[in-house]
């Protein structure tokens, strides 16, 4: 029950410059479903394969009890990305595996609609996430990892201040296959004591 009431609440959101970023919702299915789907030979190279059942609303629901969850427990937070002049939807973002701690991190993920790529709004995406985990999360450290020849992620992460640290190999299985990816990370320039917390 208590679930059924979160996923009625007021979504988060974040805004900033051309975007908004805001928690899924369920009333968002059809416009995910149809950017998906629309988007599917731009995104399957750089996602895990694609199930039958990929894109219905039954799996639609049952990842948004899971973000739900993963949020109500501090571990992630996810976004839809939207544009603030029309509210289009453009993409999805996610801060997941949150520790605190002595760690106090995070692991950014994303991908955007194929009509929308090009145009910047995954580096003003990150930035915005970015400060609201280094803020009012207290995060120290993000990281994100990219396949080497997913050139746009690279420039994404480096147009938003993430360096690359090494080669993590085999480290995701993408589209059926065990893939080496590039480790990014990005350190709070100053950061207060969150000992207390976590």
């Amino acid at each position: 029950m208590l679930e059924w009431l979160v996923e009625r609440a007021p979504p988060l959101s974040l805004t900033g410059g051309r975007l908004i970023l805001r928690s899924p919702q369920k009333g968002d299915y059809e416009e995910w479903a149809t950017l998906r789907a629309e988007s599917r030979t731009f995104l399957e190279p750089w996602e895990p394969s694609w199930a039958a059942n990929e894109l219905d609303y039954i799996t639609y629901r049952t990842r948004l009890r899971a973000i739900t969850r993963e949020a109500k427990k501090g571990h992630a937070v996810a976004f839809f990305i939207r544009k603030r002049s029309d509210l289009d939807l453009v993409g999805g973002i996610t801060l997941s595996n949150i520790r605190y701690g002595v760690t106090q991190a995070g692991s950014i993920g994303y991908w955007v609609g194929a009509r929308h790529a090009g145009q910047g709004y995954m580096v003003d995406a990150v930035e915005l996430l970015v400060s609201h985990a280094f803020g009012k999360l207290g995060l120290h450290r993000l990281e994100a990892a990219c396949i080497p020849s997913n050139r746009r992620s690279m420039r994404v992460l480096e147009k938003s201040g993430f360096q690359k640290e090494g080669l993590l190999r085999s480290y995701l299985r993408i589209n059926g296959e065990w893939q080496d990816h590039f480790l990014y990370s990005r350190v709070a320039p100053t950061h207060p004591d969150l000992a207390t917390r976590g």
